[in-house]
């Protein structure tokens, strides 16, 4: 592509992305179908690329509540830009991106691997491992998924996890550690 027409592809999905961040474009009547962490990732690319040409991924989860399937009818996105030295967040709900906002706060955080298993994968290992037991036995809910690297283990701290949390009324959440890599639960605990 020459650097004319990918200027100019930068110019019409920067306006497409405003225009969508300003509601001009038509939004879907009623509830929002539902999608899993992945789906959502290409339109908030994009939108990050014409933030900043160096954005990476370092940090997602679900905005919504997450159903049994691990979808949610609306996934956050948050991006790193080195050159820019500042986070942001794009929101995604219906395939369009409802909100964008800079984080005020020092984020910095090692990109995601590219490879990474979708949030239906990750809740099946952790449904499999723990979850199910829990929501049994004390009368638990899917509350949380969050997908980041290095957070939440400390051994490797450059694994890229999912983190599913369940919480619960009578008693401390659980959390289900899972490897995004592989599917396999790397820990779990009551906090």
């Amino acid at each position: 592509m020459d650097s004319r027409r990918s200027s100019r592809f930068r110019v019409v999905a920067a306006l497409l992305t405003a225009a969508v961040l300003a509601g001009s474009l038509p939004a879907g009547a009623g509830e929002a179908p539902h999608f899993a962490a992945r789906t959502g990732l290409v339109v908030a690319t994009a939108a990050a690329q014409s933030w900043a040409v160096d954005a990476r991924l370092i940090y997602v989860e679900n905005d919504a509540d997450v159903d049994s399937t691990g979808t949610s009818e609306r996934w956050g996105y948050l991006f790193f830009s080195k050159s820019l030295d500042r986070a942001r967040a794009y929101s995604v709900r219906n395939g369009r991106i409802v909100t964008a906002e800079n984080l005020e706060m020092k984020f910095e955080a090692p990109p995601l691997t590219d490879a990474w298993l979708d949030s239906g994968q990750a809740l099946a290992a952790a449904e499999k491992e723990a979850g199910l037991e829990f929501r049994a036995k004390q009368g638990g809910e899917l509350s949380t998924m969050l997908l980041v690297r290095g957070v939440f283990q400390d051994g490797d701290p450059d694994l890229t996890t999912w983190a599913v949390v369940y919480r619960t009324a009578s008693g401390p959440s659980l959390f289900v550690v899972v490897d995004a890599a592989s599917g396999r639960v790397r820990r779990t605990w009551r906090g």
